[in-house]
């Protein structure tokens, strides 16, 4: 898969930005339709209005927003939320489908259906639309990802605004959804006006503030040079002969050697020693595993699973030709074994783990879609929400646990701060 080209990119961009201001501004609407920051409900609404308006409130607080002395309660977290599932549940839908990946759930043999025939199939499915049926069979391929189950899908925004979006992903060229950094750009690019209104109001950056300026897409090539000199360097060491070493007249022939079926190393930089035998510049690295069963790799900084992807493209033919597994084998193990991310952010966790499951239903060879083992991402961006007493009394009367428990709840209280920072092996004595 090639990149994004700088006009697609720019495409997208204004794309994702227009999105999230049309998303954001029909949450808005939406929920005031409802009443939902008003301390009372409206008389006029339905029962059912009433009990999605308690759901959508109840959401809210667990998000962030506040009750303004008991009385109105702010949106602004829920507005976001409501603006990023809404628009994302049909960009990524439309991920799966241009990629032959949105599969119809047939119990036997699930087979691959377009956006079109969503569109045909949805007034007897029960959906309101393509996108909403779309949504609906994706959430059973990645229900960590398509929480149908929130209450923010049980609102609909206002028609105009939802065919405004509809326009807006369905306006994107084919070529953006097939590109190897599309889903990277498209965080990116969600977050950039909040990046830029948090930089220029210079205002201390906090848990709030911190996923979106600390928000930065690598480029392509940086991810590779720095996995080609790394695990590629590696890879080198055991691949060449003492021969091929001290015989070579370029790092181009090295690399050549050194290289398989998916895995070119073109970043691969090679010096030549004293005695005349070339070395990969970044050394051997030879304290780590001989096996790649037993190498870990991690990010704990994964946002959107970029340098993740890469990695797993290149583990992938590097274990089917060293354990002589079969694609579908080596993309199991990949994931089972040596793919580890970590987040601050819940958005960017989702992101990885959705780029991770289409490139291995992508993967040449392996079977296309099908279960997957589980994916080791996590968001260490999460506080602890319970307050502390109650977080203490699930030590009993266990004075030592509740010693251990206040200990864990200090740390986790900047949680969505220091993220991968935090040790929790410190305060138990461990290190």
């Amino acid at each position: 898969m090639q990149p994004l080209d700088k006009t697609l990119r720019n495409q997208l961009e204004r794309a994702v930005k227009n999105a999230r201001d049309t998303a954001e501004n029909g949450a808005r609407a939406a929920l005031d339709q409802l009443g939902v920051a008003d301390p009372a409900p409206a008389a006029h609404l339905s029962e059912t209005e009433r009990e999605l308006r308690r759901k959508l409130r109840a959401h809210g607080r667990q998000l962030g927003d506040a009750l303004n002395g008991g009385k109105v309660q702010t949106m602004e977290r829920l507005v976001e939320e409501v603006a990023y599932e809404h628009w994302h549940r049909m960009l990524f839908a439309r991920f799966l489908a241009e990629n032959d990946l949105l599969m119809y759930p047939d119990p036997d043999e699930p087979v691959a259906i377009t956006l079109e025939e969503c569109e045909d199939l949805a007034a007897d499915e029960g959906a309101a639309n393509g996108w909403e049926l779309a949504a609906r069979y994706a959430a059973r391929m990645l229900p960590q990802i398509f929480r149908l189950d929130s209450p923010v899908f049980q609102l609909t925004l206002p028609p105009e605004h939802q065919q405004a979006l509809e326009r807006q992903v369905a306006g994107l060229p084919l070529e953006v959804f097939t590109a190897s950094d599309s889903l990277g750009w498209v965080y990116q690019f969600w977050q950039a006006r909040k990046k830029e209104q948090v930089n220029q109001s210079e205002v201390k950056i906090g848990a709030r503030e911190l996923p979106a300026v600390t928000q930065l897409f690598t480029e392509p090539y940086m991810v590779s040079f720095l996995l080609d000199n790394s695990l590629g360097a590696w890879w080198a060491a055991r691949q060449l002969s003492e021969s091929d070493l001290k015989n070579a007249e370029s790092e181009e022939e090295l690399r050549q050697k050194a290289a398989i079926r998916g895995v070119p190393l073109e970043y691969l930089r090679f010096v030549k020693q004293d005695d005349g035998t070339w070395t990969p510049a970044a050394g051997t690295f030879d304290a780590w595993p001989e096996q790649l069963a037993d190498l870990k790799t991690l990010d704990p900084c994964c946002g959107s699973g970029h340098f993740l992807v890469a990695a797993f493209l290149m583990l992938v033919p590097m274990r089917m030709e060293r354990d002589g597994l079969s694609a579908r084998d080596a993309v199991d193990a990949v994931l089972r074994e040596n793919i580890h991310g970590l987040e601050l952010d819940q958005r960017c966790v989702e992101l990885a783990a959705f780029a991770l499951a289409l490139t291995a239903w992508k993967y040449p060879g392996a079977a296309g879609y099908r279960p997957l083992p589980e994916l080791h991402l996590a968001c260490t961006g999460l506080s602890i929400s319970a307050k502390k007493d109650e977080w203490l009394a699930l030590a009993g009367e266990n004075t030592n646990l509740q010693i251990v428990l206040e200990e864990l709840y200090k740390q986790f209280e900047d949680a969505p701060v220091l993220g991968s920072l935090i040790n929790p092996e410190i305060s138990l004595g461990k290190v």
